[in-house]
């Protein structure tokens, strides 16, 4: 097997001061220094002391409380809803196969369009016909936005279009069962949603990129990074999650490969 020439981070990293989540949902990392945990490697080991550690120091380790859609994540199609349509169980993060996250990767970029907007299907058309890529079966789409831009900033939650109901069955309607946005939600940002609800009522612009996934379940990463690195296609992308027990998602250290 050839080695690829170029290997492309495309994750955010987990820290306590980055806004990437808002409030209620932040992760939190507790640091635990070498020094620390001295005395608890000598408790293991009856008349052991400190100082006979090298400079007085066992192992670090930190302690982390997040949720399974902090930082760069999967999100299985449980997470959009308990049943699909037909009214079957959803698929947790562990049931889904693994070769869906090992696959060709397909560049959408939206980042000329205007925040908190909702592309459609026959955008995605355009922009696949744009950049001269057929859609095959399990192609990994990710698609680029202006929230990267935003990143490390507190307007990262609202910037960035949406990929709505129409755009996600475009997808999926074609075989792809995995895709990915550079963006805090594969939905237009919420604030800007929740102006657009309080204007009209219209009750289906609510998360509906994601309940699409009840029509036909499907996979997604989001807080993507790097996209604009990446050429439209011709890479490959690894987006292993960790395997959670009947978890609505997991955490993913995703990368782009290309020779």
């Amino acid at each position: 097997m050839r080695v690829p020439s170029q290997i492309i981070d495309i994750s955010i990293p987990l820290d306590n001061e980055t806004v990437a989540d808002p409030s209620v949902a932040r992760p939190k990392i507790e640091f635990v220094s070498n020094k620390e945990n001295a005395g608890l490697m000598c408790s293991m080991f009856p008349g052991l002391k400190p100082s006979d550690l090298p400079n007085s120091e066992a192992w670090s380790w930190e302690k982390i409380t997040l949720l399974t859609h902090n930082g760069t994540h999967m999100d299985a199609p449980y997470h959009f809803h308990s049943v699909d349509k037909s009214g079957n169980r959803m698929q947790t993060i562990d049931e889904i196969p693994v070769d869906w996250f090992f696959r060709p990767g397909v560049k959408l970029d939206f980042r000329n369009l205007p925040d908190g907007h909702v592309v459609t299907g026959a955008e995605v058309e355009f922009e696949l016909k744009r950049i001269g890529h057929d859609l095959k079966p399990l192609d990994i789409v990710l698609v680029n936005t202006k929230a990267s831009e935003a990143y490390g900033t507190d307007k990262y939650l609202i910037t960035g279009i949406g990929m709505g109901r129409e755009a996600t069955l475009y997808l999926t309607g074609r075989g792809v069962r995995v895709v990915g946005i550079d963006a805090w939600s594969w939905d237009a940002p919420f604030a800007l949603t929740a102006k657009r609800f309080q204007e009209t009522g219209d009750k289906s612009i609510i998360w509906e990129g994601h309940y699409a996934g009840i029509d036909i379940p499907y996979c997604q990463m989001e807080k993507l990074y790097n996209l604009e690195k990446l050429p439209a296609t011709g890479f490959m992308v690894a987006c292993f999650p960790f395997k959670i027990k009947a978890a609505s998602g997991g955490w993913v250290r995703a990368v782009a490969m290309l020779d």
